[in-house]
């Protein structure tokens, strides 16, 4: 049963599911092919539709759009293998806005690429299934072709990956990024192109003489906001936004969020929004879901976590976002380091770094986090103590 459900959450309709997904990651054996990282997209293989078996209730919802990670394991060869995204398990609802947090190296990137079936080499997906669920019927993106796994790409899920400074081709013009985009799916029909064009530029606050601008001539607003306007050319169902707001200035930040709640609000698209930054999202996003060392160890409505967290991670997250009313030695910090995922095992990956694990006797064993165990109708978190560490959370505030 898929999470949501057993949260008891409302459900609009699925429309992105992932099941036992398993990417493997290798590099290559010289070092002189390390460094050689590329997009690997679909090959062409054989359909595994006759290998695969759909999840229960494929015919359940009749809309196009939401999305289910179950279980995603995503492996990584650097200093042996490694478990880069973990036993994921993850539904976005249709029309809603999910927040995505964890710090750098969460893994946050990776489940997208996943997701999306567009893994860098030396990646490889292993096993698993990833769904998108249209008029009712779940295609499987693992079993299409490259051409017919594109079809996919940018007409029902877009994509607005990280590095808005270097995302645009620097010696082609605004409206050019839009042409070629067009011609490359094949875009008939519906408003015609340049008209198109001019109504996603004003969409976003841009007025039309950026059409005939390179992006040398942009500020790094203008292009995050360029390439928004881009991934609405084809009107999908879903965007993904990867760091949207990095490097931008505190102003520009909000300016970006705000035209996100204006996309979601008024064309019902629905929207996964990747981020390291907490007090960003917070006010933006239907539901958040953290990460940390590859794995989800807590998901929940927005309000349920920011003022009730589960997990030690979001609660130490929590604690560090700095204020405005409080003293600057009040401030707190996650102590030690980042988990190794080399040394990944079945114990707690958070354990070393927990503030709770000595005051509750915590051993970190595999019993208390193999799962995420539901907190109420509207969280859940990858720790058997969510108890004692809401009601120490609690005492601290109180």
């Amino acid at each position: 049963m898929p999470l949501i459900q057993e949260l008891g959450v409302r459900s609009m309709g699925k429309i992105l599911e992932a099941n036992q997904l398993t990417i493997g990651f290798r590099r290559h054996a010289t070092s002189k092919s390390r460094s050689k990282w590329r997009i690997r997209r679909n090959s062409d293989k054989p359909s595994r539709k006759n290998q695969l078996e759909k999840p229960a209730g494929s015919n359940a919802h009749g809309e196009r759009g939401v999305t289910e990670a179950s279980k995603i394991l995503l492996k990584q060869m650097d200093r042996g293998m490694i478990n880069a995204v973990d036993q994921v398990t993850l539904t976005i609802e249709k029309g809603e806005i999910l927040g995505i947090i964890g710090e750098s190296g969460s893994g946050k990137s990776t489940l997208a690429f996943g997701l999306l079936n567009l893994i860098d080499e030396p990646g490889e997906i292993l096993a698993g299934q990833v769904y998108y669920w249209q008029s009712g019927e779940a295609v499987d993106f693992l079993s299409l072709p490259s051409q017919e796994g594109n079809r996919y790409h940018w007409r029902e899920i877009a994509t607005v990956f990280q590095a808005a400074q270097s995302a645009l081709n620097p010696i082609l013009t605004v409206e050019e990024h839009f042409y070629e985009t067009a011609a490359a799916h094949q875009k008939t029909g519906g408003t015609p192109l340049d008209a198109k064009i001019n109504d996603l530029l004003q969409y976003v606050r841009l007025d039309q003489g950026v059409r005939k601008m390179y992006p040398f001539e942009l500020s790094g607003g203008m292009k995050q906001r360029v390439l928004i306007a881009l991934s609405l050319l084809l009107d999908p169902q879903v965007i993904i936004l990867d760091e949207p707001t990095t490097a931008l200035d505190v102003i520009t930040q909000w300016y970006i969020l705000a035209i996100l709640r204006k996309i979601n609000q008024e064309k019902g698209i629905t929207i996964v929004f990747l981020t390291h930054d907490l007090s960003i999202v917070s006010s933006m996003v239907d539901r958040i879901a953290v990460m940390y060392a590859g794995q989800l160890v807590e998901v929940g409505e927005v309000s349920a976590v920011m003022t009730h967290p589960a997990h030690p991670y979001t609660n130490a997250l929590l604690a560090a976002i700095p204020s405005l009313t409080d003293a600057i030695d009040t401030r707190s910090s996650i102590q030690g380091v980042a988990f190794d995922l080399a040394k990944a095992d079945a114990t707690c990956r958070f354990k070393e770094r927990c503030s709770f694990a000595s005051r509750i006797a915590c051993d970190g064993s595999e019993e208390t986090c193999h799962k995420l165990f539901p907190v109420s109708n509207q969280q859940a978190a990858r720790c058997i103590h969510f108890k004692q560490v809401q009601e120490e959370d609690h005492e601290s505030i109180t």
